[in-house]
Protein backbone atom coordinates (compact mmCIF):
# COMPACT_ATOMS: atom_id res chain seq x y z
CA UNK A 1 0.00 0.00 0.00
CA UNK A 2 1.25 3.40 -1.08
CA UNK A 3 0.19 6.97 1.16
CA UNK A 4 0.73 9.93 -0.20
CA UNK A 5 1.04 12.97 1.81
CA UNK A 6 2.50 16.72 1.92
CA UNK A 7 0.11 18.37 -0.54
CA UNK A 8 -1.31 21.90 -0.07
CA UNK A 9 -1.84 25.21 -1.44
CA UNK A 10 1.33 27.48 -2.04
CA UNK A 11 2.06 30.76 -3.91
CA UNK A 12 4.57 30.75 -6.97
CA UNK A 13 7.90 30.62 -6.20
CA UNK A 14 6.70 28.48 -2.83
CA UNK A 15 8.22 25.22 -2.00
CA UNK A 16 6.31 21.85 -0.68
CA UNK A 17 7.70 18.50 0.01
CA UNK A 18 5.91 15.29 -0.77
CA UNK A 19 5.96 12.28 0.64
CA UNK A 20 5.34 8.22 -0.30
CA UNK A 21 4.98 5.80 2.73
CA UNK A 22 5.00 2.39 1.67
CA UNK A 23 3.73 -0.54 3.41
CA UNK A 24 2.97 -4.25 3.58
CA UNK A 25 5.93 -5.06 1.19
CA UNK A 26 9.76 -4.70 1.03
CA UNK A 27 9.72 -1.09 0.12
CA UNK A 28 13.84 -1.51 -0.80
CA UNK A 29 12.79 -4.31 -3.44
CA UNK A 30 10.99 -1.18 -5.82
CA UNK A 31 11.77 1.47 -8.10
CA UNK A 32 9.23 4.48 -7.64
CA UNK A 33 7.67 6.89 -9.22
CA UNK A 34 5.72 10.54 -8.93
CA UNK A 35 3.16 11.24 -11.84
CA UNK A 36 0.76 14.05 -11.59
CA UNK A 37 -2.59 14.93 -13.17
CA UNK A 38 -2.80 18.87 -13.85
CA UNK A 39 -6.91 20.18 -14.46
CA UNK A 40 -8.45 18.46 -17.42
CA UNK A 41 -4.91 16.77 -18.92
CA UNK A 42 -3.71 13.02 -18.70
CA UNK A 43 -1.26 11.64 -15.77
CA UNK A 44 2.35 13.18 -16.91
CA UNK A 45 5.13 11.53 -15.40
CA UNK A 46 7.26 14.06 -13.13
CA UNK A 47 10.52 11.90 -11.37
CA UNK A 48 11.34 8.16 -10.60
CA UNK A 49 14.01 6.81 -8.87
CA UNK A 50 15.78 3.16 -8.47
CA UNK A 51 15.93 0.55 -5.67
CA UNK A 52 19.04 2.01 -4.43
CA UNK A 53 18.76 5.50 -4.86
CA UNK A 54 21.41 6.06 -6.84
CA UNK A 55 19.64 7.00 -10.10
CA UNK A 56 17.15 9.42 -10.56
CA UNK A 57 15.13 10.50 -13.42
CA UNK A 58 13.05 13.34 -14.51
CA UNK A 59 10.54 14.99 -16.36
CA UNK A 60 11.96 18.52 -18.35
CA UNK A 61 9.29 20.16 -17.26
CA UNK A 62 10.78 19.90 -13.52
CA UNK A 63 14.75 19.06 -13.97
CA UNK A 64 16.48 21.09 -11.53
CA UNK A 65 13.41 22.11 -9.00
CA UNK A 66 11.42 18.98 -7.82
CA UNK A 67 14.36 16.77 -6.34
CA UNK A 68 13.45 12.99 -5.84
CA UNK A 69 14.90 11.12 -2.82
CA UNK A 70 14.05 7.96 -0.91
CA UNK A 71 14.43 6.11 2.38
CA UNK A 72 14.40 2.49 2.21
CA UNK A 73 15.29 2.32 6.43
CA UNK A 74 11.49 4.61 6.89
CA UNK A 75 9.92 3.25 3.53
CA UNK A 76 9.27 6.80 2.08
CA UNK A 77 10.24 8.36 -0.69
CA UNK A 78 9.84 12.28 -1.29
CA UNK A 79 9.86 14.97 -3.87
CA UNK A 80 10.74 18.15 -2.91
CA UNK A 81 9.03 20.88 -5.04
CA UNK A 82 11.08 23.87 -4.95
CA UNK A 83 10.46 27.48 -7.24
CA UNK A 84 6.79 26.25 -8.06
CA UNK A 85 4.74 27.60 -10.94
CA UNK A 86 1.09 27.46 -10.92
CA UNK A 87 2.02 24.89 -14.01
CA UNK A 88 2.50 22.50 -11.43
CA UNK A 89 -0.86 22.79 -9.84
CA UNK A 90 -2.37 18.94 -10.10
CA UNK A 91 -3.08 15.81 -8.15
CA UNK A 92 0.12 13.89 -7.50
CA UNK A 93 0.76 10.28 -7.03
CA UNK A 94 3.41 7.98 -6.03
CA UNK A 95 4.22 4.42 -7.89
CA UNK A 96 6.13 1.53 -7.62
CA UNK A 97 7.45 -1.55 -9.42
CA UNK A 98 9.52 -4.59 -9.23
CA UNK A 99 11.65 -3.66 -12.67
CA UNK A 100 10.34 -0.87 -14.24
CA UNK A 101 11.24 2.88 -13.62
CA UNK A 102 10.61 5.16 -16.97
CA UNK A 103 8.07 7.38 -17.43
CA UNK A 104 5.40 5.30 -19.17
CA UNK A 105 1.92 5.08 -16.89
CA UNK A 106 2.62 1.29 -16.25
CA UNK A 107 3.68 1.08 -13.09
CA UNK A 108 2.02 -2.26 -10.98
CA UNK A 109 1.49 -0.46 -7.65
CA UNK A 110 -0.22 3.02 -7.20
CA UNK A 111 -1.20 5.63 -4.40
CA UNK A 112 -4.04 7.22 -3.70
CA UNK A 113 -3.37 11.36 -4.87
CA UNK A 114 -2.37 14.38 -2.86
CA UNK A 115 -3.52 17.61 -4.46
CA UNK A 116 -0.66 20.57 -4.78
CA UNK A 117 -2.21 24.02 -5.83
CA UNK A 118 0.03 26.81 -6.90
CA UNK A 119 -1.55 30.15 -7.14
CA UNK A 120 -0.47 33.09 -9.10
Amino acid sequence: QLQASGGGSVQAGGSLRLSCAASGRTFSRYNMAWFRQPPGKEHEFVSSITRSGKTTYYADSVKGRFPISRDNAKNTMYLQMNSLKPEDTAIYYCAADTNYVGARYNYDYWGQGTLVTVSS
